[in-house]
């Protein structure tokens, strides 16, 4: 019988985004469990080098594309060896008024967030269906429970997530194939800089604790697992709350701080960076 110290050792596991924050923090955990990680990332050189550095494999991935996505599972598998698991990771978050988000940026969210996470179960499914065994681990958020003014395309999609997993999951019970979602709440990465003060009143966590949460639910499943472990019972204990006294405690706390108390200034770089993406989602769109 295999200890759970060994449960993950030489499992092929798939990261999308792993190149960086949570992505690269999960490929780490899971190359210290002994798993053949493959790191899949739109920034190819990005990728090559930190796969190198814990012992990787990398390839490119555009997850908006399903031929992209079908191209490094096949390239994963040619590397590696029969795909186990697939960690459906890349995603973006811009922040600001519903109505003052260029459509694009709404767009660049939907194919990342959502349909990238459609495109890599529809190719990893059928694989481990056939072999009755393996884990897909979407990473949504708690913006997927509790709706955050400020990001509203953002929890749609992460929304969409946690829906699209409990119903593949419900689907799918009996294959022998387990599905897990993990919701963290704010995570320290690139993402999130410059709402310190802006979203103060959300438990921060590391890309450290969100691998390790992955590393856990791979090694013996759950379906839904927050980030940190407490929130999931505050979500249970939040539905109970007649509506108008949720809507007096978010006044309270001030939910709309992401709308007037971003840090624009250090959260530029991140902007300018999924701006790019939006750009080239112009780009795909008109092709």
């Amino acid at each position: 019988m295999t200890s759970p110290r060994n449960a993950l050792v030489g499992k092929v596991i798939a990261i999308t985004g792993g190149a960086r924050g949570i992505g690269l923090a999960i490929a780490e955990a899971l190359t210290a469990q002994g798993a053949r990680v493959s790191i899949g990332d739109i920034d190819l050189e990005l990728a090559q080098r930190e796969a190198k550095r814990i012992g990787a494999h990398a390839g490119r991935l555009d997850v908006r594309e399903r031929e992209s996505f079908a191209q490094f599972i096949a390239e994963t598998e040619a590397a590696l060896g029969s795909l186990y698991g697939l960690i459906n990771n890349a995603g973006i978050m811009p922040m600001g008024y519903f109505l003052d988000e260029d459509p694009a940026l709404a767009d660049a969210q939907i194919d990342i967030n959502f349909r990238g996470v459609i495109h890599g179960m529809q190719v990893a499914l059928p694989k481990l269906l056939a072999r009755q065994s393996g884990h897909i681990v979407n990473i949504a958020s708690l913006a997927g429970r509790f709706a955050l003014p400020g990001s509203a395309i953002y929890c749609g999609t992460k929304f969409a997530v946690v829906g699209m997993t409990e119903s593949v999951a419900g689907e799918y019970r009996d294959s022998g194939v387990e599905f897990t979602c993990i919701m963290p709440s704010k995570v320290l990465t690139e993402l999130t800089a410059g709402t310190d003060k802006a979203a103060s009143i959300i438990p921060a966590v590391t890309p450290e604790q969100v691998a390790d949460a992955v590393v856990a639910s791979l090694i013996k499943p759950r379906l839904m697992v927050a980030v940190p472990d407490y929130l999931q019972v505050a979500h249970r204990a939040y539905t109970l709350i007649p509506s108008w006294l949720q809507l007096r405690g978010r006044r309270l706390i001030d939910d709309t701080r992401i709308l007037n108390e971003l840090d624009h200034e250090a959260h530029a770089g991140y902007e300018q960076r999924i701006n790019l993406l939006k750009r080239k989602s112009k780009v795909s769109k008109v092709g």
